[in-house]
């Protein structure tokens, strides 16, 4: 399994939201390019950045950061926040950016970014879904910063990517659980991974410590998100490599 500590970017600040919610933020470093070389110094090979400002209005502002980051720390960056044209993920992969993220577009237009598979290869695109489980228990797919409903339920969407292209890595977030440190969502990973084995999943949303990473290796992921258990300092990151 991969580690990926996470680092959101607003107004050129490491943040952290609260399930999405832009009013209700926390700041941390005003270096982000010095947050991602701890990263390093601790271990990490690979680390996961989000642009919040591209992600709300489209504006990438952060790409220099971004290029910064892969090209100064040695790490493999994914990253990802506001990817709406092919030319984005052309500039982000030009940056550097070694797998890029692409959210509401892939729940609006998957035909389109299945497009993009084919194109750039199944290792250079993750497809973000970031779920949310209705009155009945279904997963369904909000977008537009989790206010609209898409009218997508996540399996579903994910059997027309298998349909349309070879996906390989699909990050998936319980939007309940996102920065609550609330622990991941265990039982929707397992049978994400039972029925889709050949797909690398990577848990966001909810981890705390060391045995909420081993609880997603062992529910099938491929990877996990860590952001506000680090930042907050709840668990260092050396522990969470050995696990």
């Amino acid at each position: 399994m991969i580690v990926y500590p996470a680092i959101d970017l607003r107004d050129g600040r490491v943040v952290r939201l609260r399930q999405g919610d832009y009013a209700a933020e926390t700041r941390y470093a005003d270096d982000p390019l010095d947050v991602a070389r701890r990263h390093r110094e601790a271990g990490a090979t690979w680390i996961h950045v989000v642009d919040l400002d591209a992600a709300r209005d489209g504006a990438m502002r952060h790409r220099g950061t971004i290029a910064a980051i892969a090209r100064d720390t040695g790490l493999s960056v994914q990253a990802g926040g506001g990817v709406r044209a092919e030319s984005d993920v052309e500039a982000l992969l030009a940056a550097g950016v070694a797998r890029v993220v692409i959210g509401s577009l892939a729940v609006r237009e998957p035909e389109r970014v299945a497009g993009w598979v084919g194109r750039f290869g199944a290792e250079r695109i993750c497809v973000a879904l970031d779920t949310r489980a209705d009155a009945e228990g279904r997963w369904r797919l909000p977008v537009a910063g989790w206010t609209e409903d898409s009218g997508v339920e996540l399996d579903a969407l994910i059997a027309r990517y298998a349909g349309l292209a070879a996906i390989r890595h699909v990050l998936v977030t319980d939007i309940a659980r996102d920065g609550m440190l609330s622990g991941p969502s265990v039982p929707l990973y397992r049978a994400l991974a039972a029925r889709w084995p050949a797909l690398a999943i990577q848990a966001s949303g909810g981890i705390r410590d060391v045995s909420d990473v081993v609880a997603a290796r062992e529910a099938g992921c491929a990877g996990a998100i860590v952001g506000k258990a680090l930042l907050d300092g709840h668990v260092g990151l050396e522990e969470l490599l050995r696990c």
